[in-house]
């Protein structure tokens, strides 16, 4: 899929990067979930997903480069979740795994 290179700013100060990405995650159970990556940046992700989950829950997710990472939800709203990385993505492979997505 193909990948914007727009980039946004919130309160939070970190920027994200727009992106478009379907990849699968995993819950804390083991149990898949499907979801659409839209933005992205080193501290975490916001992703589109039916699946019900709920702030505070973990999961891992797939993403290209770096694998498996485990992420925290910290917002639900609207079939939207933001999720937080367990440990910052360094900067050294954060832009790798942006020209992968960008790539797809």
């Amino acid at each position: 899929m193909y990948k914007l290179a727009v980039k946004q700013e919130d309160e939070r100060g970190e920027v994200r990067d727009e992106v478009l990405l379907r990849t699968r995650a995993t819950d804390a159970r083991g149990r898949p979930i499907v979801m659409t990556v839209v933005n992205l940046s080193p501290g975490g992700l916001m992703a589109r997903t039916d699946a019900a989950l709920a702030t505070g829950d973990r999961a891992t997710v797939e993403l290209p480069t770096l694998g498996r990472v485990r992420v925290e939800v910290r917002w639900v709203l609207g079939g939207r979740i933001g999720c937080r990385f367990e440990a910052t993505v360094p900067v050294s492979h954060y832009y790798p795994l942006l020209a992968a997505v960008r790539a797809r």
